[in-house]
């Protein structure tokens, strides 16, 4: 039986007429070095080659669909500019979301598994605000409220 390696990427509009980003020359042009089929100055390929999470990454423990932050760094370089508004409805251990607040994104994530939230999620996007010294990095917005969403959905009242 063969693992699955790969990650199928979605790039979706709201309608036919909204226009897309994608930054062509921060990919052409663009460093990164454990990437060994990515060659400079050089347009960017569909495939890429990135290994798994850093240990690092998996600092409040192992989520079991993590993505390594250089994959979702790429993404976000490629198909954002900075001030953009990314958003991960399935944000599980917010690795979206760091990558996000480190190229100066703004990030909303939303996850049904409030454990993801507490035990991933939010002291990793603490750790970036705190380390990018943002003000941000001791505001409460960070915390999921229980009367008003049930871990990332709203209610019908």
């Amino acid at each position: 039986m063969f693992t699955a390696s790969h990650e199928t990427l979605l790039w979706v509009r709201k309608d036919k007429k909204a226009r897309h980003t994608f930054n062509y020359d921060a990919m052409r042009n663009g460093h990164f070095p454990d990437d060994f089929i990515k060659k400079p100055d050089k347009q960017m390929r569909s495939i890429w080659a990135i290994g798994t999470p850093k240990n690092g990454e998996k600092k409040y423990g192992k989520h079991p669909t993590q993505k390594p932050e250089a994959l979702l760094e790429r993404i976000i370089l490629a198909s954002s500019n900075e001030g953009d508004s990314v958003l991960d409805p399935f944000c599980g251990s917010a690795t979206t979301g760091v990558a996000a607040i480190r190229h100066n994104r703004k990030f909303v994530g939303i996850d049904l598994e409030k454990e993801y939230l507490d035990k991933f999620a939010i002291p990793r996007i603490k750790d970036e605000l705190v380390r990018k010294n943002s003000p941000l990095s001791n505001t409460k917005p960070l915390h999921v409220n229980e009367e008003h969403v049930v871990y990332g959905c709203c209610h019908n009242s």
